[in-house]
């Protein structure tokens, strides 16, 4: 069986099928050379895939371990870490996404749940909402205020009343 297999994972050789058939030829013709046929007995190959081997599955904590393991490595010996273990550096760098990911959810939202510290962040976007809309509202009157000017409408008088509080 030894042999058998050995002659078949060996290249094949290539020779002339028939030295005198080349003879017979033209003296400026070359023959070509042919694959000698496969013997009878040969078995044709099995036509049929092989299965293929399932992905491996790593835990939270092997996948930790590994992301541990490798940031207190050395320069130079993540590769050796990564051929150990049958990974791709592709693989480590999904994991560590996935790992500033889960870290940076865990600490998204308020840190308190003091109903007046909540409160006050309200207003203060609020606040700031109210002012980019202020600031838009001056743009437009001057502008206004400019077309006016320009084809010589006059406006009546508006008295600024900053300083008076508003009466409802």
């Amino acid at each position: 069986m030894g042999a058998e297999k050995e002659r078949l994972m060996s290249k094949p050789s290539f020779q002339h099928i028939n030295a005198a058939a080349g003879a017979a030829g033209s003296e400026g013709e070359r023959s070509e050379p042919e694959l000698l046929a496969a013997p009878a007995a040969a078995a044709p190959p099995d036509p049929e895939a092989r299965p293929r081997r399932p992905a491996r599955r790593f835990t939270l904590d092997q996948k930790q371990r590994i992301l541990d393991e490798i940031a207190a490595a050395p320069p130079g010996a993540v590769g050796a870490i990564l051929r150990r273990e049958g990974l791709y550096y592709s693989t480590l760098a999904s994991w560590r996404r996935t790992s500033k990911r889960a870290s940076s959810a865990s600490k998204a939202g308020p840190k308190t749940r003091d109903r007046r510290v909540l409160e006050i962040a309200r207003l203060q976007r609020e606040n700031v909402r109210l002012q980019k809309k202020l600031r838009k509202a001056e743009l437009m009157i001057d502008l206004q205020k400019k077309v006016s000017r320009i084809l010589g409408i006059a406006l009546p008088a508006i008295e600024d009343s900053d300083d008076e509080p508003e009466s409802d």
